[in-house]
């Protein structure tokens, strides 16, 4: 079952041919986790959204609190019998129908899915991931490219071009060539004590659990947070690369092309990471 604007619905429901988000990519969403009816870094999912609406100028209605959203949220896992599992939830927001590339109203409704985890705490895998770089195609470093929209043709393509040379994932350039992010989450590059992660301005998406970690490093006496441009030749001379996201947490990667890779800052990191899920 899912949540069509608070109505649960059968999740063959179909949506309009002429639905914005399915039609021109005209809808964000939030992959979120949720821990034993616990949403996980709540807050900034919900800022983040409301912040990505305004860029798109979405109409955002008066309804839209944190309160309202999270209780849609919690009735979507009830009906679907996961208020106390681990859960990935998928909240999508689109402009309604009407219009081309100009839309006719900028007001919008929401739908939330559900999918079962296996695992709620962050798990350290230590399984062979490898990785390249896709340069097919780039980035554009913009505040667009910031934003989770349904506008990704670069991370399915990039998908199948792993999939096809046999790797876990890839690693994106952007218009100047350097590291923005993974497929599916940020990047974060060890080398010594220092921790690097691209800025912004590099055009990668500002993740929330990339946020949570930059807290973490922020307060740690072990590493120093270093956000700054990231070339690919620095990847040769690193001691580690962690690719970041919700619902997976740390991914350590052990190998691009000749150079593998430790974890020692992916196990202290997620340490930590769920240290602070269980306090929170």
């Amino acid at each position: 079952m899912v949540n069509f604007n608070g109505t649960i619905v059968d999740n063959t429901t179909l949506i309009s041919i002429d639905n914005r988000g399915y039609a021109y990519g005209d809808a964000l969403f939030e992959t979120i986790k949720v821990v034993d009816n616990k949403i996980l870094f709540w807050e900034d999912h919900y800022f983040r959204l409301m912040a990505s609406m305004r860029i798109m100028r979405m109409e955002i209605p008066m309804s839209y609190t944190m309160e309202f959203l999270e209780k849609e949220i919690k009735k979507t896992l009830k009906v679907n019998d996961l208020s106390h599992k681990s859960t990935r939830v998928k909240l999508m927001v689109h402009r309604n129908t009407g219009g081309l590339y100009l839309p006719q109203q900028n007001t919008v409704v929401f739908n939330i899915n559900v999918k079962p985890l296996k695992s709620a705490i962050y798990n350290l895998n230590t399984n062979v991931y490898e990785v390249d770089l896709f340069k097919d195609y780039y980035v554009a470093p913009t505040l667009l490219s910031t934003l989770k929209t349904n506008n990704k043709a670069i991370n399915v393509v990039g998908s199948i071009y792993a999939k096809e040379n046999n790797l876990n994932n890839c690693l994106l350039l952007n218009t100047n060539k350097t590291i923005v992010e993974a497929l599916n989450g940020n990047v974060f590059l060890v080398k010594n004590n220092i921790i690097k992660t691209p800025p912004l301005l590099d055009g990668c998406l500002k993740g929330v659990l990339r946020t949570q970690l930059i807290k973490i490093i922020e307060k740690s006496p072990e590493y120093t947070l270093e956000e700054s441009t990231i070339s690919p030749f620095e990847i040769q001379k690193a001691d580690e690369l962690l690719i970041t996201n919700v619902i997976t947490g740390i991914q350590p990667v052990t190998k691009y092309r000749k150079k593998e890779f430790g974890n020692s800052a992916a196990q202290y990191l997620l340490q930590k990471l769920n240290a602070q899920i269980r306090l929170g």
